[in-house]
């Protein structure tokens, strides 16, 4: 085991919060699977952040190795301290590294905490770095994984606030709309609410024109950032 992999994980233990392992139950439901040491998220990010200073020197693929390590692990924190070291090197990124994060999504992703922080930050910076494997994300929205599913969606949140590829988004919209995954229904919902941020009539337009088959959840997602007059005229319809 790497030297530093082993403080990592020697200091997880020693951060471990009783309340927040309590807690873990409550936000890990409808069976995903989330195995936590039980430390809160703000002390995750400063053992990531402490943890890097020491790797940052090393070639991106041995990082990339390290953080594989982390995900091997299964653990909650381990998977973040992974995407934050992952995130860490954005500004490095590559083409041959869109198989890294995709192995990533498909062979570790069990629960939405770690969908949401590998694909908004590191799988999203990829995408609009290289917007040619938008076209990846949509065949993620055709396969059987529920989080597989839901990175193709949430992979777009930040890219949808800053007004990117709406053509695209509606179409994996598109893909996922009738899937009857309550967390699949909410990333797409999530991401056609971070959409309305910069085109709120189109998204508007849109969601009311599936009214009729887009599930609730998804629909009341879309619509959270809506002017309350706009929410109003959406449920009336």
């Amino acid at each position: 085991m790497n030297t530093v992999i082993k403080e990592i994980r020697e200091t997880l233990i020693d951060s471990i919060d009783p309340k927040a392992l309590a807690r873990s139950d409550y936000f890990f439901k409808q069976g995903e699977a989330a195995k936590v040491y039980g430390v809160k998220m703000g002390e995750v990010g400063k053992i990531a952040k402490l943890g890097f200073k020491q790797i940052k020197g090393l070639p991106k693929q041995k990082i990339f190795e390290l953080c594989e390590e982390l995900w091997q692990s299964g653990y909650l924190e381990e998977s973040v301290i992974a995407c934050h070291w992952a995130e860490s090197l954005h500004k490095q990124y590559e083409f041959a590294d869109f198989k890294i994060f995709e192995r990533w999504v498909h062979d570790y992703l069990t629960n939405w905490a770690d969908c949401d922080t590998l694909c908004n930050h590191t799988v999203g910076n990829f995408v609009m770095m290289y917007p040619e494997y938008i076209d990846e994300l949509k065949k993620w929205a055709t396969l059987s994984k529920r989080f597989v599913k839901r990175a193709a969606a949430v992979t777009l949140i930040i890219p949808a606030r800053k007004g990117l590829f709406l053509n695209d988004i509606f179409e994996i919209a598109d893909i996922l709309l009738l899937d009857k995954d309550d967390l699949v229904q909410k990333g797409y919902g999530w991401m056609l609410k971070a959409t309305s941020e910069a085109h709120q009539k189109e998204v508007f337009d849109y969601v009311v024109s599936k009214k009729a088959v887009m599930p609730r959840t998804a629909y009341r997602y879309a619509l959270e950032k809506m002017p309350a007059g706009l929410r109003t005229e959406a449920m009336k319809k």
